[in-house]
C-alpha cells in the first residue's frame, strides 16, 4: 500500500498534470454505473477496472474484515463460472488478473489484449449481482485469509506496530480497524453477513467501470451498455461514518520485539484529506507541498538534517496521504543509526518539528516543490494502468474528474502562508501519535 500511495502522491490529483495527459472521456449508463475511458494507444492492450465504493470502513460494527473477504469470494464462482475459473480464462487469454480493497474502496481488474476486453466484461458484470455463496465456498477461503493475516501481520513486528498506531490515532472512526479485519470477527462472520453485505454494496450504481488502453468512447459504450447497462440498479448508497471526538492527549505506542534490528519512531498527525475538506479548503494541497518538501527523497529537509548533517539515522522522512474519504493522517519517521540510541533520535525529530512550527517553510523551498510535482505527474502515463488507477481512487472517495484535471493549478496557487497554516493547524500534540519499533534482548 506504501508503493500505491507513493504513486498517488505524486499522480493522483497530479497524473494529470498538464492538459491533455490522460484525456478521460466518461459517461453514464442508465443504471447509475459511472464509465470513465482513458486512452492509450500505445500497445494493443486494455487496462479494465471496476471499482466499488465500499471498503473496510463501511462494515458493520463487530463484523470487520467483510470487504477484503469479498476481495476473494468474488474468484469463487458464479452460476455460469466454476469457483477459480475467472482467472483461468483471464490467464488463457494472455491477461492477467487482480484485485484489493482499502479502507473506502474495493477494486478488480484485468489486463488483456483489446480483442479479449468482451470476455472480461462480461465476467466482471456477470459476478457483480451473481455470486454464489455456500458454506462450503467460504469456510476454506476464511482458512486462507486467516493464514494471510498470520503471515503479513502477526509475524510481522513492523505490521503488528501499524495496527496499533491506527487503534490509538483514531478514537472513534472505523480507520482505526485493520483493512483485513481482526481475526477472531473473521472467524465469526457468517455466510448471512457475507451475502447482506454483498447485495448491499455490489451494484452497478454503487460502481465505477474504469478502462485505459487502445479503444475509443464509440467502441467501448456499446459493451459498457451490453454487459453492465442490463444490470439492475441497487438501492441508495450513503456512507455514513462516525466521526472523530475532540482530542486532549497525545498517544504514545511502544513495541520490543527480539526479531527487530533496527530501532525506529513513527510521530503522525490526524490530517484532513481531499475527501474529507470543505469546498474551498486547500489545505490538502498545501500539505501535499510540504510532503515533498520535507520527505521528497535525500535532498529533502528531514533526511539532510537527520542523516546528513547530524548522522543520527539510516533514514528519515515524510508521509502524508491526501486520497481519503474522511480524515487522514500525516507521519515524521526515522530508523536510528547503529550505536544511536532512539531517545537521542526523538529528541532531534521533535527539534525538527518545533523549527517547523516556528519558522515555518521558505518561498524557495515551496517553488521547488511544486516545480517538481508538477514534472514528476507527466510521467504518471507512462505505464498502463497508472491513469486508471488514479481516477479510480478518486472517483470512489467522491471526487470529479474536474477536480483531478485541475490539481496542477490548486498546487501551483499554494503560497508559504498556505503551507506554513496549514502544517501549523496539524502539528499539535493532541492530534498525534508516537510509535517507537524497538530490539528486544532475548532474556528480556
Amino acid at each position: 500500500m506504501r508503493i500505491l500511495f507513493l504513486i498517488l502522491g505524486l499522480a493522483l490529483f497530479g497524473g494529470q498534470a498538464q492538459a491533455g495527459v490522460f484525456n478521460p472521456q466518461s459517461f453514464m449508463l442508465k443504471n447509475g454505473m459511472q464509465v470513465v475511458l482513458i486512452p492509450n494507444n500505445r500497445v494493443p492492450v486494455v487496462h479494465h477496472m471496476v471499482w466499488y465504493r465500499v471498503g473496510s470502513a463501511d462494515e458493520p460494527a463487530g463484523k470487520s474484515g467483510i470487504a477484503h473477504f469479498f476481495e476473494h469470494l468474488m474468484f469463487k464462482g458464479t452460476k455460469k463460472l466454476a469457483p477459480g475459473e475467472f482467472s483461468k480464462v483471464v490467464a488463457k487469454n494472455g491477461g492477467r488478473d487482480n484485485a484489493f480493497t482499502y479502507y473506502d474502496y474495493t477494486g478488480y481488474y484485468q489486463t488483456v489484449a483489446k480483442d479479449r476486453l468482451p470476455i472480461v466484461m462480461e465476467m466482471e458484470a456477470d459476478r457483480m449481482t451473481n455470486l454464489t455463496l455456500t458454506a462450503e465456498v467460504i469456510e476454506p477461503e476464511r482458512q486462507v485469509i486467516l493464514e494471510e493475516r498470520r503471515q503479513r501481520t502477526d509475524n510481522n513486528p513492523s505490521a503488528q506496530l501499524r495496527e496499533q498506531i491506527s487503534t490509538a490515532q483514531y478514537m472513534n472512526h472505523p480507520y482505526r480497524i485493520p483493512v483485513i479485519g481482526w481475526a477472531h470477527e473473521i472467524e465469526d462472520l457468517s455466510l448471512e453477513d457475507l451475502n447482506q453485505f454483498y447485495k448491499k454494496w455490489y451494484a452497478p450504481n454503487n460502481a465505477v467501470l474504469v478502462v485505459e488502453g487502445d479503444i475509443t468512447l464509440e467502441e467501448l459504450r456499446p459493451l459498457a451498455e451490453k454487459y453492465y447497462g442490463v444490470i439492475h440498479k441497487g438501492g441508495d448508497y450513503e456512507r455514513i461514518r462516525p466521526s472523530e471526538p475532540p482530542a486532549h492527549a497525545d498517544r504514545r505506542v511502544i513495541k520490543q520485539d527480539q526479531r527487530v534490528r533496527q530501532d525506529s519512531i513513527q510521530r503522525s498527525y490526524l490530517a484532513p484529506s481531499y475527501g474529507s475538506v470543505e469546498k474551498g479548503d486547500t489545505s490538502p494541497y498545501a500539505l501535499q507541498v510540504l510532503e515533498n518538501i520535507l520527505g521528497g527523497g535525500a535532498t529533502s529537509r528531514l533526511y539532510r538534517s537527520l542523516v546528513i548533517d547530524q548522522k543520527i539515522a539510516d533514514s528519515a522522512g515524510f508521509y502524508y496521504s491526501p486520497t481519503m474519504l474522511d480524515q487522514s493522517t500525516m507521519t515524521f519517521w526515522a530508523s536510528a543509526k547503529n550505536g544511536v540510541s532512539i531517545d537521542k533520535v526523538e529528541a532531534a525529530l521533535k527539534r525538527e518539528i518545533d523549527l517547523l512550527i516556528e519558522k515555518g517553510v521558505s518561498q524557495d523551498e515551496v517553488l521547488r516543490a511544486q516545480k517538481t510535482l508538477v514534472n514528476e505527474a507527466v510521467f504518471a502515463r507512462d505505464n498502463l494502468g497508472t491513469a486508471a488507477q488514479v481516477l479510480g481512487n478518486a472517483l470512489a472517495i467522491g471526487m470529479s474528474i474536474d477536480q483531478v484535471e485541475s490539481w496542477p493549478e490548486a498546487i501551483k496557487a499554494v503560497s508559504r502562508d498556505d503551507v506554513n497554516k496549514a502544517l501549523r493547524a496539524v502539528l499539535k500534540d493532541q492530534y498525534s501519535t508516537t510509535a517507537l519499533l524497538l530490539s528486544k534482548k532475548e532474556d528480556s
